[in-house]
Parts: structure tokens; C-alpha cells; sequence
């Protein structure tokens, strides 16, 4: 059985056989950067790789109608190289870092950019620029130019080096994200949504106005209920997995009665309390909620792609119940209550152009997030 169709509506995510067919063309390379490999192509995202250099910024900003170029020659402070080991991003400094590949967009397609898993775990702080374009993350249709990385870390001093895949591309044709009344039609077509085995049904999950699910943090059954970032750390070496030891840079957060109070200014991984599972020909992202419900900052990195918690027998029929999604928080101002079941995030879903060749997880010579609870980034072990 397929998944419902949406008559009419052209806009959709496009997926890696059409990434694969743009390389050369709508993403190239800047000068002397190895070409775009295969293992940088996600089920419907492209990895994206640290270039040879990096600069100390004053400050972040925004380009507006300024080019980047012309920022970086005002608030630059200091130039690193990150060829051969790399250099020593410090906590709390701000950083730009140039991108190795650079975009030609067709008329028709642009661009949105995120975090990849292990970065926000890491606390590492980062969002892309593009020349003279008013708001981060984003690329607007036909784009041609640089893209340029901001790079800071929140928690832990960290090693990054050229090469280093610290955020993902999106491509986006039209309007790909599901209405309301579209996520519920899919939902009663395919649960998404579980609690341990059981699927919850349409009613019992909350549909917000804008095409997207809530989701709730999960405290209860897990013991540690999550992970705070120790305070004084060594640094960092985020491209080498399993590299720390776990608690030499996390101290583990117990919530006997189900509940927690977080410390301002710290940062905490959580788990969400329901199993998450997105169907191949769909994506799916994670945004924050409402800050009148709370005093958080979550979700750095939120973009799930298609396949993930999805599971098939040989028929191509689903099968297993969804893996829990990882949520990144850090409470600001004042000491802030968590519970069970307070609701975190919205977990917002796209359609894809088609089924991906390879869901999420598949054919990967390292690890991915695919069995995760309350897992840490891969640096840890």
C-alpha cells in the first residue's frame, strides 16, 4: 500500500539520486577541495565539509546587503588553519569558517541548512551564511555563490579539522511541508508515533495548527533521565569516534519521580518519551515549541532523515516501533521544573520527490542514530 498522495502540490524535498546528478553543476567544490564523496549523501540531505581555514570573529552577524567578505575583513580577529590536525575552536568564541562546496541553484530550488546529529550533541553552535542574504540557514532559489559556517562551541573547547562534516543541505523545490490536515491523513495511513510497542492512535497525539506533532520528553524509565555537560572539560577531539571516555565530559541527571529542575546556562541531552518512525518518502524536522509554555533553547540540530526509526520486512511492509528522538536543551535565566510527558518539541514533516535509494542509516561504514535512546554523540564512548 502507498503512502496518500497530494494532488496538485508540486513542492517536494529532493533526495540523493538527484543530489548525485547536481554534483558538478548546482553544488561544486571550492579551488583545490577534494570532490563531493558519497558517503556526504543522506537520504535527502548532503553533508557538509569544514575548508582549509577558519577566522576568530569579534561577533556573529547577519550579511543583509553586505558580503561576507566584506564582514570578515571588519570583524575577523585572527586567521587558523585547519589542515593536518586541525585547530582549537575555544569555548564561547565565535568562529567562520569557509564551506568546501558552494551552490548554483536552478531558478526553481532552494536551499535550507541544519545541523548534523553529532553537532548539536557536542554542543558545538553553528549556522551557514550566504552572501548578502538576510537570514541564516537558508538559501533563496537560484542562489550562486560561497557558503560560510558559523562555528561556536557552548560547552567543550573542541578540535575541528578540514574535512570535518559539522552541517547538512537541504534542497527544496515548491512548498514540501505537510498541512495539518495532511500530516493527520498520513498518521491514519502510518503511525508515526509510538509508545514502546503500542502505535499511538491519531487522537491520542497533538496535531498543532501548523502541520506538525508534539512531542514529550521522556523521563520516566530511564535511569540517568539525561546528561548535563560538565562544567570544566578537557578538550574536545570531535571527529574521532569514541575518543572520551563518557564521564570525563558528562555527569549524569536522575529523575526518581519522574521529574527534574535544570540549572540556567547548562546543557542537557534528553530523550523523547515517544518512538519515532518517518516513512521513506517523507522527512521530517524537529522545531522548538512555544516559548510562552518555557525557558528553553532545543533542538540544534533537528532534521531526521527519510527511513529514520523505519524499519521493513522483505515485503517492503513495516515492521518494529519507531526509535526515540534526542532532544538538546539548555534553560535560560532561571532554574526551570521538567516532568514526564512536558511536551519539548514539533516534530514537522515534508514529502520527498521519491523513495531515497538508501533510507536513513542504511549501507553507513560507521555507526548512525538509527537504535538510539539516550545516546551521545559519537566522540563518547
Amino acid at each position: 500500500m502507498q503512502p496518500p498522495q497530494q494532488p496538485g502540490i508540486p513542492g517536494a524535498l529532493l533526495v540523493d539520486s538527484e543530489f548525485e546528478a547536481l554534483l558538478g553543476e548546482a553544488i561544486r567544490t571550492s579551488d583545490e577541495a577534494a570532490p563531493v564523496s558519497t558517503a556526504q549523501i543522506q537520504p535527502a540531505s548532503l553533508d557538509l565539509r569544514l575548508g582549509k581555514l577558519a577566522y576568530r570573529m569579534r561577533a556573529g552577524f547577519l550579511p543583509g546587503g553586505v558580503s561576507v567578505a566584506e564582514r570578515i575583513e571588519r570583524l575577523a580577529i585572527a586567521e587558523l588553519s585547519l589542515e593536518g590536525s586541525g585547530a582549537v575552536f575555544e569555548k564561547g568564541l565565535v568562529y567562520l569558517v569557509p564551506l568546501e562546496e558552494q551552490l548554483a541553484l536552478p531558478s526553481d530550488v532552494r536551499a535550507r541548512f541544519n545541523p548534523r546529529s553529532s553537532t548539536g550533541r557536542c554542543d558545538l553552535f553553528t549556522r551557514v551564511l550566504t552572501d548578502r542574504h538576510p537570514r541564516f540557514d537558508e538559501a533563496p532559489v537560484g542562489y550562486r555563490g560561497k557558503l560560510w559556517m558559523e562555528v561556536s562551541p557552548l560547552s567543550f573547547p573542541a578540535r575541528l579539522k578540514r574535512g570535518d562534516r559539522l552541517g547538512q543541505l537541504r534542497l527544496v523545490r515548491g512548498t514540501a511541508a505537510l498541512t495539518t490536515d495532511e500530516l493527520r491523513e498520513l498518521y491514519e495511513h502510518t503511525p508515526l508515533c509510538f509508545d514502546g510497542d503500542r502505535p499511538l492512535s491519531a487522537e491520542e497525539v497533538r496535531f498543532d495548527d501548523e502541520g506538525g506533532i508534539e512531542l514529550r520528553v521522556g523521563l520516566s524509565g530511564r535511569d540517568p533521565a539525561a546528561w548535563r555537560a560538565a562544567a570544566q572539560t578537557d578538550l574536545l577531539e570531535f571527529s574521532s569516534e569514541g575518543a572520551h571516555a563518557r564521564d570525563d565530559y558528562w555527569e549524569a541527571v536522575h529523575a526518581p519521580e519522574g521529574r527534574c529542575i535544570l540549572t540556567p546556562g547548562s546543557f542537557y541531552i534528553f530523550a523523547s518519551r515517544e518512538r519515532l518512525r518517518v516513512p521513506p518518502d517523507f522527512a521530517a524536522e524537529m522545531l522548538p515549541v512555544d516559548v510562552g509554555i518555557g525557558e528553553l533553547r532545543n533542538n540544534y540540530a533537528g532534521f531526521f532523515d527519510n527511513g529514520f526509526g523505519w524499519r521493513e520486512d522483505d515485503a517492503g511492509r513495516a515492521i518494529d516501533h519507531g526509535t526515540p528522538a534526542v532532544l538538546e536543551v539548555r534553560a535560560h535565566d532561571v532554574p526551570f521544573l521538567v516532568e514526564e510527558g512536558q511536551v519539548f518539541c514539533r516534530l514537522k514533516f515534508f514529502r520527498a520527490s521519491r523513495r531515497p535509494a538508501r533510507l536513513y542509516g542504511a549501507g553507513r561504514t560507521g555507526g548512525s542514530y538509527q537504535e538510539q535512546d539516550l545516546t551521545l554523540a559519537r566522540a563518547f564512548r
